[in-house]
């Protein structure tokens, strides 16, 4: 990645030693970077790990599809009271301790989850998911130590090791629960999450930010609050930031129910194994990989980011459209690769544009709002789509997807050309 940030805060006449010291933080910042992708993609294959547990344990003991909604639920509301708290206290205290805090959460998260036993205690292993932030946290290091115009290909190849981690999390998820049983794969995951802490004490630095935007605000945020809402809401204010917020929640909601419902849909609509269930993860990990590999990183260089926006909401509806009407599983892999295209596009492009639009000295906090956005998509999607579900089908899902994202691309498509006529005048 570039070390452009640091290069313009200690300009120099020439001369040999400050260009040598620049490569040098070149190739820091690349080895950090690198690091991090690989963290991201283990903490991802140790969280599918998981989705091959939790969906069948619950059935096993007792939960129904609204029930298993309450439980989504239970995790959304969690993560969206620490995300904006969790990414603020990154900006403070620093790269190092933020991971390091989210991989100690998510080794106490498997080992409660080894030990439910009963409803109470399944509701009980979600309470460390209030620190669980690898990905917010992720990003806010790469978007710290990327350069502005390069921070979209650099955010997308987070994208990559989510997919990575998708596919040998599932597929390692549905094989060892099949053969060694749900306690077996949470310890599994318990010892993963460990080995993913001590590569943050072994190669993450105490902080990512630019030495300028530390120096000058570093007494101004310690003399403040991890609690302080004030100065979380107040990048609200900045230009264009409520905007992109409402549209990644509004266009993302339908989207993010039926991500949430997926488990159930597989197990209930499609009547998947856990193996299966594994294989089509892994296949959505396949999917997921080659768009964010080969496709993501060439349309960010390509074209603008208000572009790609509304080419990812467009095609959302029409993945909406194609799922209201899908009947088996074969119907469903149709889609999987235009929905992958929709999801990373639009995840990558509104994270991209809202760090942008804030100090570097934010960009934690950032990332944790918009990873509340996330929670927030996944406390009222599995109400939402347990009612729609049961009520009404899956096909009101899809339907509600395209309805919804067409309105939001109207919208985006009016704006875009009024801007573009007044450009010509």
């Amino acid at each position: 990645m570039s070390g452009r940030g640091e290069t313009t805060e200690e300009p120099s006449p020439g001369a040999s030693p400050p260009t040598q010291e620049t490569a040098a933080e070149q190739r820091r910042r690349t080895k950090i970077i690198f690091v991090v992708y690989i963290i991201v993609a283990l903490d991802v294959t140790w969280m599918f790990l998981q989705f091959s547990v939790t969906p069948f344990l619950a059935k096993k003991l007792g939960f129904n599809t609204l029930w298993f909604g309450y439980l989504q639920t239970t995790v959304g509301v969690i993560q969206l009271l620490g995300g904006p708290m969790f990414g603020r206290f990154a900006d403070i205290f620093g790269a190092r301790a933020a991971l390091s805090l989210s991989c100690s959460s998510t080794v106490v998260f498997f080992l409660l989850l080894a030990i439910a036993e009963n409803p109470a205690m399944l509701f009980i292993h979600k309470l460390p998911t209030i620190f669980m932030h690898v990905m917010p946290a992720s990003q806010m290091v790469v978007a710290d130590l990327s350069a502005p115009e390069k921070r979209a290909g650099a955010l997308s190849k987070i994208g990559l090791c989510f997919g990575f981690g998708m596919i040998t999390g599932s597929t390692l998820g549905g094989h060892l629960n099949t053969h060694f049983g749900e306690t077996f794969t949470a310890c599994f995951g318990a010892v993963g999450s460990a080995f993913s802490l001590l590569l943050v004490l072994k190669f993450i630095p105490k902080t990512t930010k630019s030495q300028a935007s530390g120096a000058n605000k570093d007494s101004e945020k310690k003399s403040k609050s991890i609690f302080n809402v004030g100065e979380i809401t107040r990048l609200l204010k900045f230009p264009g930031v409520k905007r992109t917020f409402l549209v990644k929640i509004i266009a993302g909601l339908p989207s993010g129910i039926f991500q949430v419902m997926f488990s159930i849909i597989a197990l209930d609509f499609f009547k998947l194994t856990p193996s299966q269930n594994g294989y089509l993860m892994a296949y959505f990990g396949i999917a997921s990989m080659v768009i964010q590999g080969a496709v993501v990183g060439r349309l960010t260089a390509r074209y603008s980011d208000n572009s790609l926006l509304l080419l990812a909401i467009g095609v959302s509806s029409l993945v909406g459209l194609a799922q209201a009407y899908m009947q088996d599983v074969f119907q469903f892999c149709l889609t999987v690769f235009p929905m992958m295209f929709s999801l990373s596009v639009f995840n990558v492009i509104t994270d991209s544009m809202l760090t942008k639009s804030v100090p570097s000295s934010d960009t934690g906090t950032m990332m944790g709002l918009c990873a509340s956005v996330q929670s927030l998509l996944r406390t009222v999607g599995p109400t939402v789509g347990g009612f729609l579900y049961v009520n009404y089908g899956i096909s009101s899902i899809g339907l509600i997807q395209f309805v919804v994202n067409v309105a939001v691309f109207g919208y985006l498509l009016q704006r875009h050309l009024g801007k573009t006529a007044e450009h010509q005048q």
